[in-house]
């Protein structure tokens, strides 16, 4: 497919195409103990040349000349292009790797020259990957860092105690990306405020969404109300009366945390139960 270069996204997939491409492996073989990562697949005509992994950290590019220095298991993948094979640009490969990081629900958080920067939420994980090429495109590496999403444990009695001594409580719902899908690692807590309601009957709360300030204010205020009313809507499957609840959305207007880090940004996206 001339200008265009073909990604596998998921592992299963993966391994099926790719291995159904023999060019791809017709010159040079893949170096010992190396493959693609199981997130996302290399270009068509290119084989791995070192690879390494390990916990580590990493500086990741973002706009206006800011990086990002973040901590995870660390794998590092290097690409070359085989011998004779048609040479692709920085662009194309910049422009094939951000297609595919969208495909899977992710954000280009910087693409310039021959680097970029994606984030991706998966499997109740944050994963950053950092690409730069070289050598005009006949070279180019990939850095996979993969970070433990933050989790809560919280019961119903530390939820009352809290609304009880601050009049509220920040819980750390985990939804699908861009979307307002509870989780399913996230339902225990959905558990815990249905438990809270049931023990005191006389208790009324908002239930009250919060986003980071990745994308636009418009968007992430109908996300955190479309996330709040997906909360409400589930402690109401729990057997709580709806009239109990209201749901509220705020978007970014209220951050906890400085949205300028990563760990800022996860701790505003959140969602407080509120005592009315």
């Amino acid at each position: 497919m001339k200008g265009r270069q073909v990604f596998i996204i998921g592992l299963a997939l993966m391994f099926s195409v790719v291995g159904a491409s023999p060019a791809v492996f017709s010159q040079e073989k893949d170096a010992g103990g190396c493959k693609d990562h199981p997130l996302i697949s290399r270009m068509k005509n290119y084989y791995i040349s070192g690879c390494e992994k390990s916990f580590n950290s990493f500086d990741f590019y973002l706009k206006d000349g800011k990086t990002q220095t973040l901590e995870g298991e660390r794998t590092k993948i290097q690409y070359s292009l085989q011998e004779g094979s048609p040479q692709p640009s920085f662009l194309q490969i910049r422009r094939n790797y951000g297609n595919a990081v969208k495909s899977i629900g992710g954000t280009v958080l910087f693409d310039e020259d021959r680097r970029s920067t994606y984030r991706v939420a998966k499997g109740g994980r944050q994963i950053w990957i950092a690409l730069e090429a070289f050598n005009e495109g006949r070279n180019y590496e990939l850095v996979i860092l993969e970070m433990e999403a933050m989790t809560q444990e919280v019961t119903a009695d530390a939820m009352y105690d809290a609304l009880n001594k601050d009049g509220f409580i920040a819980l750390y719902i985990n939804f699908d990306t861009g979307k307002s899908n509870i989780k399913p690692e996230s339902m225990a807590i959905v558990e815990q405020i249905a438990a809270l309601l049931k023990a005191h009957a006389d208790l009324k709360v908002s239930i009250e969404g919060h986003t980071d300030n990745v994308g636009t204010p418009q968007n992430n205020k109908i996300l955190s109300q479309q996330r709040a009313k997906s909360v409400m809507n589930a402690v109401v499957q729990k057997g709580i009366a709806a009239d109990r609840m209201t749901a509220v959305g705020w978007g970014q207007e209220k951050p906890i945390a400085d949205n300028r880090s990563e760990d800022g940004r996860a701790k505003n996206r959140r969602v407080e139960v509120v005592k009315k």
